[in-house]
């Protein structure tokens, strides 16, 4: 059988999630020294880490080519899925905001706001749940470009310290909800390899909550 195969997003997640591992006591020296490579064994093969974009950890998780992923909670409401988000890991720690531009009422007049977002879904929930109807405009890069070209009233995106919408002159008009990273398990996988994965979580949430202390 193969070792379980975990999907990490790449970057600051892949990191942290390593340092849980290591905490475990799992042998992490290949992620740590990876080179080029994508795939790597973890603690003498037992695990087998996958490094990958956010958007692809769901993708691969949910079709079974990996049992196990961790990916942030932002990603997981753009695009949900069928499988099981077992822990929160408590570290990649932000939050969805409504921003805009300082001192304008948002929230006033009858028009139609546009809202740019690069996370489109969890924009359109959000006024949903307000009974709103918004025009939403997808953005790749620098969303808070958007209202300072006129192309948008608002935006919805991940706010850390709040100093980029500062320096844009934006601020936060509204928090939608907190983001971390996530333990996300295939649904076949938890079933057919319940012992290993359910042992895996386990020793994640003691290292976890050790850490924390």
């Amino acid at each position: 059988m193969r070792p379980l195969r975990i999907a990490l997003t790449k970057g600051r997640l892949e990191q942290k999630t390593i340092s849980l591992l290591e905490a475990v006591g799992y042998d992490c020296s290949a992620v740590r020294d990876k080179g080029r490579k994508l795939i790597l064994p973890v603690g003498n093969g037992k695990l087998e880490a996958v490094l990958a974009k956010a958007a692809d950890v769901i993708t691969y998780v949910e079709h079974g080519v990996c049992d196990l992923g961790v990916v942030g909670k932002d990603t997981i409401l753009e695009y949900g899925g069928g499988f099981y988000e077992v822990l929160d890991l408590g570290f990649g720690k932000c939050q969805f905001a409504l921003a805009g531009p300082k001192g304008k009422d948002f929230f006033g007049g009858y028009a139609a706001k546009t809202i740019a977002s690069k996370y489109p879904n969890v924009a359109r929930n959000y006024f949903e749940r307000k009974a709103m109807d918004v025009r939403i405009i997808k953005i790749e890069g620098s969303v808070e470009l958007a209202p300072l070209l006129g192309l948008a009233d608002a935006i919805v995106d991940i706010v850390e310290t709040g100093t980029t919408l500062k320096e844009n002159g934006l601020e936060v008009i509204e928090p939608i909800c907190d983001i971390s990273a996530r333990l996300i398990v295939n649904s076949a996988s938890m079933k057919l390899r319940k012992t290993e994965i359910e042992a895996l979580v386990e020793q994640m949430e003691r290292a976890k909550e050790e850490k924390r202390a």
